[in-house]
């Protein structure tokens, strides 16, 4: 809106406009102080008798339900994590959409998922030493006549909403209209989860779904007849699980755990098992 459309506005609009921004700094305010509050320590962890932790369950290879039992590469590292820590784990099972937000507001000590470590999130959240690295590519249907990431110009490609994945793509975008003369993807689609975006993708809906190259792998090895792996569009990162931003304690607990699980080795067993390769030279810390 131009200058002289906002001086032209009503003043009951403009009234309205101040109080919504008004309410709207007040709950930050309340949130942010609840943040502080909410911040679990160890001593409240071990007082209270578990670790509360988040956990998706329809994002293969990490996290999802087969036979109607949790599996996959983050569950197993649980199951592992569980034995060692010295303290109850419960596991609430949710969307990815409501997985930060959850921890950002101390409802939950961790997001136990595989959470993509970007610069953004790092104002908000701190992470544990991560569990393996990653990459965002971009998926099409088998036959696809899309062989180069520069050929999805004038494309619908979709990734799942609040995903890095989805920033990745937005920052792809942006490449393809400074290298192409201003013409970059057709539309981007956002979705609440990728087993939706996939099956969209087989039915010709959009034309590429962009998502981490293992997640990618995983899917083409379970339905090869259906789908293909692109190439890169993004920067080589990291996955690790998070918490809110200052809870050095929770993360001293999760760390010791698995870097004893890096020295013994379990943990590259299950990257190999449920990922097709290991990550022996990933950092000790993110942060």
């Amino acid at each position: 809106m131009s200058v002289r459309h906002t001086r032209l506005a009503s003043r009951p609009a403009r009234r309205a406009a101040a109080w919504a921004r008004t309410c709207v700094l007040a709950l930050a305010a309340v949130v942010s102080v609840n943040h502080v509050a909410l911040a679990a320590s160890a001593e409240e962890i071990k007082t209270r008798g578990y670790l509360s932790v988040a956990t998706e369950d329809d994002y293969t290879p990490f996290e999802f339900v087969a036979d109607g039992k949790p599996t996959g590469y983050d569950n197993e590292l649980l199951a592992l994590v569980r034995k060692k820590i010295g303290v109850e784990v419960r596991q609430q099972v949710m969307p990815w959409s409501g997985i930060l937000p959850g921890v950002s507001t101390g409802k939950y000590d961790m997001a136990l998922s595989a959470v993509l470590v970007t610069d953004e999130r790092k104002k908000n959240f701190d992470f544990a030493s991560p569990t393996c690295e990653a990459i965002t590519f971009y998926g099409t249907k088998k036959g696809s006549s899309i062989n180069t990431a520069d050929a999805l110009v004038g494309k619908v490609v979709g990734a799942e909403t609040g995903s890095a994945m989805l920033a990745d793509l937005k920052l792809f975008n942006e490449s393809l209209k400074a290298k192409h003369g201003g013409k970059g993807l057709k539309q981007i689609v956002e979705y609440q989860s990728y087993p939706e975006a996939y099956q969209d993708l087989a039915l010709g809906r959009v034309d590429a779904v962009a998502n981490t190259q293992i997640s990618l792998n995983s899917l083409v090895k379970t339905r090869p007849d259906t789908f293909a792996v692109g190439q890169a569009i993004g920067k080589p990162t990291y996955i690790a699980w998070a918490v809110k931003k200052g809870n050095r304690d929770v993360l001293k607990m999760v760390d010791s755990v698995l870097l004893e699980l890096r020295k013994s080795g379990e943990m590259y067993q299950l990257q190999q098992k449920w990922l097709g390769a290991t990550y022996k030279d990933m950092p000790q810390s993110v942060n």
